[in-house]
């Protein structure tokens, strides 16, 4: 079975992508479906992100995606809500910091933001969104709990994973490695719920 991650992202193709394979432990199915990226529709529809919430997004572009190719489409959005922020950046993750702006800048908007702030609380939202084409969008959401450090650590990941610290570790998800990231993420969370529509 093909199914298609309606994403630019390549972050997320990645990450998606290995918790659908052999070792993400995930039942023996779901190994055999083939993840095909957006890089293989390069005339594909570009979907606004115009939606309320995490979810109507990403239906949205599921929705779109699949009526496109034709096949099993997966979407998903996803942001970071901080309490001291009351929610910010929230649904604007990405373009909080402006449309063009890399994980550095807004990292350091976000740092800048929570400056002298004794709370900081957060979490990690993932709506996903699969969708059969000619049918009705299925969406799951999966939350991270965690707090903001004070400054950037680790290598790995993308976002804003160098300055989230998942609840029941000391490290950040950018310090953690793709391993474990994988198995305890807002994203990970959606997708074990999602693999019932697939």
């Amino acid at each position: 079975m093909k199914l298609v991650l309606a994403t630019h992202n390549q972050g997320k193709v990645k990450e998606l992508t290995k918790m659908l394979r052999v070792g993400a432990g995930l039942p023996s199915p779901y190994q055999q479906i083939e993840v095909v990226s957006l890089k293989a529709y390069p005339d594909a529809p570009e979907v606004v992100e115009d939606g309320e919430t995490y979810m109507e997004n990403a239906a949205k572009k599921a929705s779109a995606i699949a009526e496109y190719t034709g096949c099993l489409a997966l979407a998903d959005d996803a942001g970071l809500e901080v309490d001291a922020l009351n929610g910010a950046p929230g649904i604007h993750s990405k373009r909080w910091a402006g449309e063009d702006a890399t994980d550095a800048i807004r990292i350091a908007k976000l740092l800048q933001a929570l400056e002298g702030r004794t709370d900081r609380r957060a979490r990690f939202i993932a709506a996903i969104a699969v969708v059969h084409p000619n049918s009705v969008p299925k969406g799951v959401r999966g939350v991270c709990e965690g707090y903001i450090t004070h400054a950037p650590k680790g290598e790995t990941g993308f976002g804003y994973d160098p300055v989230f610290v998942p609840d029941g570790y000391e490290q950040t998800f950018a310090e953690l490695g793709e391993e474990i990231k994988n198995q305890i993420s807002h994203r990970a969370k959606a997708l074990k719920k999602a693999l019932y529509w697939l």
